[in-house]
């Protein structure tokens, strides 16, 4: 990407992010539901310390900070840069307000714009990779902001609606399965456009002849598992599984409520009856690791699904997609295709594989080497986007993780089998 057009994605990333808060009213911004979910008024906060911290305080000379008490409220984890407001504390902030939150992120983004003309004609300026993080990073909280808001409104009683919006399903089509070949494979990015640091480096991994699920497992499908006995029977879960099973009294993925006998679901559009034929989601890696051992396979590797993935990627382009957050729904649908089915978009896609460090990973050795390598420990590698993530931010070589207990989400399933 050239550095007109990266900072052209740089103002469109911004709007959308603002895009997405229309819905909302201004009580909407400072709640937190849970530890895990941040407040909107949050997540614009925090992107836009982001570009001051690691690209205007470094790059743009006579900078003026905004507001000195932001980098100790709108930190993260990144724990070279200072301390941090306590991620449980979050929801308890009425000030700054969200109006001055608004202003903050004006302030940054007329800075973004004076640093770009200064050094647009320097194609090998550093800040220009540090630019590209950023847009990155707000895409991620743009997913986040949208899963935050689902799980808000969930716990509200009243169960409000994000927007009225129709998901429309089509019919689902049969189960098939992809063959595997037998081989070793180059996996990872090959420097190849935009990635994270724990897409690289690309590396040679041997795997073995299998199988993989042409499309993602439905809620008709996640249903009969229910029906079955699956959150009763000890032998089908980790121990790990079992124990979150009793201790959170999972009966069903989250968002599903049964009433009379029949089930709902709360969307982002409010509670509606569930839709047998859309891919099930919000699932901890415990349930789609439950839900395989009964149906009688297994999740994939992550590797698994990066050669099948490779082979339907086409110059650059997803030969087989699904929603991504542009669709307007952020709910996932079935797709009516015969062929190979929602490699990306719809629900994120557990696989068996730990999330460790490729081999010859080496984070950067500043505080932007915190940004993925210290969490490659008790977590999950998922593959491929979901209907919340903005379709220029998914890619092949894309690593997604989560603990396993993760549920709010747009967590899905896709099975593996030995050939």
């Amino acid at each position: 990407m050239d550095t007109t057009s990266l900072s052209e994605h740089f103002r469109s990333v911004r709007r959308a992010t603002i895009a997405l808060c229309n819905p909302l009213q201004i009580e909407d911004f400072v709640v937190s539901s849970m530890e895990e979910v941040s407040p909107t008024k949050w997540h614009l906060a925090h992107t836009s310390w982001f570009f001051e911290t690691f690209l205007l305080k470094p790059y743009l000379a006579g900078y003026k900070i905004f507001n000195p008490h932001y980098a100790f409220l709108f930190n993260s984890y990144y724990e070279q840069v200072g301390s941090y407001h306590r991620r449980a504390q979050r929801g308890l902030l009425s000030r700054p307000t969200v109006q001055e939150i608004f202003t903050y992120r004006d302030h940054i983004d007329e800075a973004i714009e004076e640093l770009c003309e200064k050094i647009a004609d320097d194609v090998d300026h550093p800040a220009w990779p540090v630019l590209e993080l950023g847009i990155n990073h707000e895409q991620q909280h743009q997913e986040l902001l949208i899963t935050d808001i689902k799980h808000i409104f969930w716990t509200n009683p009243i169960r409000p609606a994000y927007f009225d919006k129709p998901i429309g399903i089509p019919p689902v089509t049969e189960q098939a399965w992809y063959a595997i070949d037998e081989g070793v494979y180059t996996l990872g990015n090959r420097g190849e456009g935009f990635a994270f640091d724990n897409e690289k480096p690309a590396h040679k991994t041997y795997v073995q002849a299998s199988q993989m699920a042409r499309r993602l497992v439905t809620n008709e499908e996640y249903q009969a598992f229910i029906t079955d006995g699956g959150y009763q029977r000890p032998e089908l879960w980790l121990s790990n599984g079992w124990s979150a099973v009793q201790t959170y009294q999972w009966q069903a993925p989250l968002y599903w409520e049964k009433h009379d006998e029949e089930w709902y679901e709360f969307t982002l559009s409010g509670n509606g009856p569930l839709i047998l034929s859309a891919p099930v989601c919000h699932i901890s890696y415990y349930e789609a690791d439950a839900f395989a051992r009964w149906a009688g396979y297994r999740l994939p590797t992550e590797a698994e699904w990066e050669v099948v993935a490779m082979k339907n990627f086409i110059d650059g382009r997803f030969a087989i997609d699904g929603r991504f957050a542009e669709h307007g729904t952020f709910h996932p649908s079935a797709s009516s295709e015969s062929s190979l089915q929602q490699l990306f978009g719809d629900v994120w896609q557990w696989t068996k594989s730990a999330y460790v460090a490729y081999p010859g990973f080496h984070p950067a050795p500043t505080a932007i080497g915190e940004y993925n390598g210290k969490f490659m420990c008790d977590q999950w590698v998922l593959r491929g986007a979901s209907c919340a993530t903005p379709r220029s931010h998914a890619r092949l070589t894309y690593r997604n993780f989560f603990p396993s207990g993760t549920r709010w989400q747009f967590t899905g399933i896709r099975l593996a089998a030995n050939q």
